[in-house]
C-alpha cells in the first residue's frame, strides 16, 4: 500500500508543517509521494531533497529583505513573494536547494495550482527542478490579490488552495490507500466566507470562474475538514494538526514569530512520532 503525505497551505502557518515534516526527516520517516498545496509545496519541496532546516532557516534569514517578502515589493512587482528573487534566486544563490537530491529521491512530488479560467485545481508532478518547476511551485503559492497570475505553458494559475486546499482525495485516487494529513489550522477550526470579495472580484473581473471558486472556498474547505475526518474515523488517515491557533498570521517579519510557529510543529510531531510510526507500519 503506497504512503503518501499531504501539506496544506497557509502562507507562513506552513513552517508548522516544516516542523513537522523535519522532524519526520530527522526519524528516518519517509512517504512514496507527497502532494502540496500552496506553502506546503513552497516548504514541502525540501522533504524530497532531504534538506530539513532550510524553509525555516531562509525565511529567518530573510525576513526583513524587501525582495523577498514586503509591501514594497508588491507595489514594485505586483508580487508580495518577489516571483524571481523568493522562488529563482534565492534557491540558487542564498539558500541553495539541492536538486541532484530532490531529482534522486524517488518520491513522488506534487504541487497543487488553480487554473484561473476554469477554477478547478490542477495538479502538476516535478521530477527535475528547472525554470518550469520553481514556477509551478510559485503558482501554487500565489495568493489572489497580493500575486500576479503565472503563466506556465498557456496555463493561468493561481493559488492552488482556492480549488483544492487539502487534496487527500486527489491522492486517493493516485493509489495511496495511506495518508498522513498535515493541517495549520487547530481542530475545530471552520473556514468563514471571503471578507475581501468584493476586491477579488475586481482583481479577477475578467475570470469569472475564480471568482466564484474563490467565493465557495469556505464550503470546499470545510466539506473537505469533514471527509478528513470521516476517513479518519475509518483508519486510512492520519492527521497531524496544531494544538491551538498558531502564533503567525499569513505574512510575518518576526524570525521569533517563525520560531514559535516551526516549534509548535516539532513538539506536536516528537510527541505523537510512535503513533505515527505504527501508522505508516501498518499495511
Amino acid at each position: 500500500m503506497k504512503k503518501g503525505l499531504v501539506l496544506e497551505g497557509g502562507a507562513l502557518r506552513g513552517l508548522f508543517s516544516a516542523g513537522v515534516t523535519d522532524v519526520l526527516a530527522e526519524a528516518g520517516i519517509e512517504f512514496d509521494g507527497m502532494v502540496g498545496v500552496s506553502a506546503g509545496a513552497a516548504f514541502g519541496c525540501n522533504v524530497k531533497s532531504r534538506q530539513p532546516g532550510r524553509a525555516l532557516r531562509y525565511s529567518q534569514r530573510l525576513a526583513h529583505d524587501w525582495r523577498y517578502c514586503s509591501l514594497r515589493s508588491l507595489l514594485t512587482t505586483g508580487d508580495i513573494f518577489g516571483a524571481e528573487y523568493a522562488y529563482h534566486y534565492m534557491p540558487r544563490h542564498i539558500d541553495i536547494f539541492d536538486e541532484r537530491a530532490f531529482e534522486e529521491n524517488p518520491m513522488e512530488f506534487w504541487a497543487v495550482c488553480t487554473d484561473v479560467g476554469s477554477g478547478r485545481a490542477h495538479y502538476q508532478r516535478l521530477n527535475r527542478v528547472d525554470d518550469e518547476c520553481l514556477e509551478y511551485i510559485r503558482a501554487s503559492a500565489s495568493m489572489p490579490l497580493v500575486s500576479r497570475i503565472v503563466r506556465i505553458n498557456g496555463k493561468k494559475l493561481l493559488d492552488g488552495g482556492v480549488a483544492d486546499s487539502i487534496p487527500l482525495k486527489f491522492f486517493q485516487r493516485q493509489g495511496y490507500g495511506r495518508n498522513l494529513v498535515v493541517l495549520t489550522q487547530p481542530d475545530g477550526y471552520r473556514k468563514e466566507p471571503n471578507r475581501l470579495m468584493p476586491l477579488m472580484r475586481l482583481s479577477l473581473r475578467h475570470h469569472p470562474k475564480m471568482i466564484r471558486a474563490i467565493a465557495n472556498r469556505h464550503l470546499m474547505y470545510n466539506a473537505q475538514l469533514d471527509y478528513v475526518r470521516q476517513q479518519e474515523r475509518e483508519g486510512n488517515t492520519l492527521v497531524i494538526r496544531p494544538d491551538a491557533k498558531l502564533p503567525i498570521s499569513h505574512i510575518s517579519h518576526d524570525p521569533e514569530e517563525m520560531q514559535r510557529t516551526y516549534d509548535a510543529g516539532v513538539a506536536v510531531a516528537k510527541r505523537q512520532i510512535d503513533k505515527i510510526r505504527s501508522f505508516l507500519g501498518r499495511e
